[in-house]
């Protein structure tokens, strides 16, 4: 443990950064009766962070081929945590979340069938000794599809010829659960200090006015707000669109794969469609450039050609905080904990990623997947 509890076993701690961490991490300690306190250099109703721009896809086979073992294994955590935690959140909040655990789909027009294949190819490598080591393998995760198969699951994707349904992997609305986790956090009596950037210290916090908040324990989870005292922690771009469409239907995340990108498409409540596919390494936040916005458009389009209709709600850019490795990391001392670096896999790691901060304070607040 990083920090003692007083007499009563309570600990008053500090959460510097009110994004998915901050908010899963205070929700968490809140529920067991510690003081919590939870900064924001911005506003909880919108985030500023990646958070509030992001997919909210939990697909660990999607990430397996171009990312470190571990991330896999993380998300495999995630997904058996997710519904679990989901389902406390809706009974506090009496409304669903929309958590979907339907798989998703990935698929590739014709010309591009090689960047299929070659996906496939490195599936089954990855996988190769999953099954004698006593987990589920290639043959039981991911299903390959033909023309009827694929018009089974998505008959808006009827004139595509081949996919793959990577069947363990799932998704959700990520700003519901981030307005569900804030009710939840004004109900527990959470501290909430909006508009305010701090610096952090050991069982300290420095606002913007010099104040200094002290605590038993401080958390750090600001994101790229962070930089200056994470060594290593950079920010990557992207872009997404959000359009609305009554022409398509889909009842999962979609991939589509390319020479040049890697476009997700993931449908949301009440006819709404989060288009993502752009990665650039750098921590610009001005707007989406004409390129990134043709590009997601012209893909979408071959996807289905209904979505030419579709009417464009929202252009988003934000920076993910990441480390050299593209991995979380957490780092404790007495009276500090820094949770940080979650990458393009915000909703896929989180909860493993709080498990582990939670762990550094009681592990007996831990979430078992058994």
């Amino acid at each position: 443990m990083v920090s003692q509890t007083n007499s009563k076993g309570v600990l008053n701690i500090g959460i510097a950064g009110g994004g998915l961490l901050g908010r899963l991490s205070a929700w968490r300690l809140a529920l067991v009766g510690h003081h919590i306190t939870l900064f924001d250099a911005g506003s909880f109703e919108q985030p500023a962070g990646a958070c509030w721009t992001a997919a909210g896809m939990i697909s660990p086979l999607s990430e397996l081929v171009h990312s470190p073992r571990a991330v896999y294994d993380m998300g495999l955590e995630s997904l058996a945590i997710w519904p679990r935690w989901l389902k406390e959140l809706e009974a506090s909040q009496n409304k669903t979340m929309h958590f979907r655990h339907a798989g998703s789909l990935v698929v590739a027009h014709p010309q591009d069938q090689s960047e299929l294949d070659q996906f496939y190819i490195d599936l089954k490598h990855k996988l190769a000794n999953e099954e004698a080591e006593g987990r589920p393998g290639l043959k039981e995760l991911v299903d390959p599809l033909n023309h009827v198969g694929i018009r089974t699951l998505e008959p808006a994707l009827s004139h595509f010829d081949h996919a793959l349904f990577l069947k363990p992997e799932g998704d959700l609305n990520n700003r519901r659960i981030l307005h569900g986790l804030l009710n939840d956090l004004k109900r527990l009596d959470v501290t909430l200090v909006a508009d305010t950037k701090v610096s952090v210290e050991p069982k300290r916090i420095i606002d913007d006015e010099d104040q200094v908040h002290t605590f038993d324990l401080v958390l750090d989870t600001r994101g790229l707000g962070a930089k200056v005292q994470l060594d290593g922690l950079r920010g990557v771009r992207g872009e997404v669109l959000n359009v609305e469409s009554h022409e398509v239907k889909l009842n999962r995340p979609i991939r589509l794969m390319h020479p040049r990108y890697k476009l997700y498409v993931a449908p949301k409540p009440n006819n709404h469609f989060v288009i993502g596919a752009t990665e650039i390494e750098s921590s610009d936040m001005s707007p989406m450039s004409v390129q990134s916005s043709l590009e997601l458009s012209s893909a979408l389009y071959t996807i289905n050609p209904a979505f030419a209709e579709a009417r464009i709600v929202e252009q988003s850019v934000n920076c993910r905080p990441a480390m050299m490795d593209n991995l979380p990391v957490v780092n404790a001392e007495d009276g500090l904990i820094q949770a940080n670096g979650l990458y393009r896999h915000g909703y896929l790691l989180s909860p493993v990623v709080v498990n582990q901060v939670l762990e550094k304070i009681d592990p007996a607040l831990v979430t078992s997947v058994n």
